[in-house]
């Protein structure tokens, strides 16, 4: 059964008050406490956390997800502009899904405050641009590892590449038959001088799922990553997706992800 997470709770983090240290010109001195590495800065909760989570990258995308999938969403982060919401999924159980901002540093502060907060497991929804020339726009894929090809990653201990949780992996790929399953790129740059994905091989790339998947594993944390392919490349350049198919294919990513995620 999931739950969710309020800081201060009796199973959640404690919540650290600063103290009052003395008078300065009239007004009262704070000192505040000494953070350890595990007091989130840049998440600050206003609603409990569950503890399963889904990870879009866009704020705007995590606001649609909440509208259109769950019952009663609640603000859970609005800090430094990364939205997150709490609400009951179609199974009646609490989710919560928060925006990651774009790139592999931003992803892996948010993952390791989420799982700092409570979170036991999360999914990323995202998007990527297809190097499989098989691959058209709106197709979704399961990541199964992330090729790490960004920094965060290699920064975090991964090798040249990372691992997705195999039974979310599982999961995600019953929760849509038909999809393609394997490698994707992760990289640091959207707008790459040479070759997509740095000229390495995978179904695709994109910029996030390496950094989850490194920390998932750091953390012994199951991780997985489902994406909608929203760029194609060829040789005039880049075909985009239309928005109106990103909003249809983001809808399926997420409810799939919750249905992996009740598996």
């Amino acid at each position: 059964m999931s739950r969710t997470h309020r800081r201060g709770d009796p199973g959640g983090p404690p919540l650290r008050l600063p103290r009052p240290v003395g008078a300065l010109g009239g007004l009262l001195a704070i000192e505040s406490p000494c953070l350890t590495a595990r007091d989130p800065i840049h998440l600050h909760p206003t609603a409990p956390l569950a503890d399963r989570v889904l990870l879009p990258g866009d704020p705007g995308r995590a606001l649609m997800l909440a509208q259109t999938l769950l019952q009663e969403p609640k603000m859970f982060n609005h800090h430094r502009g990364l939205w997150g919401y709490t609400g009951t999924a179609p199974d009646g159980e609490p989710i919560t899904i928060q925006a990651t901002g774009m790139g592999g540093p931003s992803a892996a502060i948010v993952m390791t405050e989420l799982i700092a907060l409570g979170a036991t497991r999360a999914v990323r929804v995202g998007t990527c641009g297809a190097l499989s020339r098989e691959l058209r726009l709106g197709e979704l894929i399961v990541a199964s590892e992330a090729v790490c090809g960004d920094g965060t990653s290699v920064a975090l201990g991964a090798g040249e590449r990372v691992a997705a949780d195999s039974a979310l992996t599982g999961s995600l790929a019953r929760a849509t038959p038909g999809c393609r399953v394997g490698s994707v790129v992760s990289v640091d740059l959207f707008y790459e001088d040479g070759p997509p994905g740095q000229g390495r091989e995978g179904l695709a790339v994109e910029m996030e799922a390496a950094a989850l998947f490194a920390v998932g594993a750091r953390e012994k944390i199951p991780v997985g990553c489902l994406l909608t392919v929203t760029d194609v490349f060829s040789g005039s350049g880049r075909r985009r997706i239309e928005d109106h198919m990103l909003l249809s294919c983001a809808e399926q990513m997420g409810a799939a992800a919750i249905a992996a995620l009740s598996a």
